[in-house]
């Protein structure tokens, strides 16, 4: 698989998500896009991150640009979480990780001694062509939004 680089194409996925149709990256075209891989619902961090996009996603709707978090959760776990914290954008669910694999952030992680396969929290910044404008990988979650939206600025 080739490695996402920034200022080529990103990869064109499907994926079932929260408004019960199965989405395709390439139908956003003319938009910008924010893609952010968590790896879990309803934990403390994975909150937190969504809670932050939540809270900034109008100033992004204000850009052109739409948010998509993606999980391995199913649709079930992704519903409760959204209605939990009311989260105003689509969540999909990569059950069988492929396209996290598709975007390199399904690694071995490590917790407490023991090795395990899981997302790196990651966001990646797609302009209106498909083109990836800026990664962040293996974020931490308090101060990305700011660096999310700085970028998302300056792309415009």
């Amino acid at each position: 698989m080739a490695q996402l680089q920034v200022g080529h194409p990103v990869p064109d996925f499907e994926l079932p998500a929260t408004n019960g149709e199965t989405v395709r990256l390439s139908e956003y075209r003319g938009r910008k896009v924010i893609i952010y891989f968590y790896p879990k619902d309803m934990t403390p961090a994975c909150t937190q991150q969504s809670c932050d996009f939540r809270d900034a996603s109008v100033a992004f709707g204000d850009a052109n640009a739409i948010i998509l978090g993606i999980s391995t959760n199913d649709l079930k776990s992704h519903y409760k979480f959204i209605q939990k914290y009311e989260l105003p954008f689509l969540l999909l669910a990569d059950t069988e990780h492929q396209v996290c694999d598709l975007y390199g952030v399904w690694q071995e992680k490590k917790l407490y001694g023991k090795t395990y396969m899981g997302i790196v929290r990651s966001t990646f910044l797609i302009d209106e062509s498909g083109v990836l404008v800026q990664e962040w990988r293996n974020i931490k979650v308090k101060g990305h939004i700011d660096n999310v939206k700085q970028a998302l600025l300056a792309s415009s």
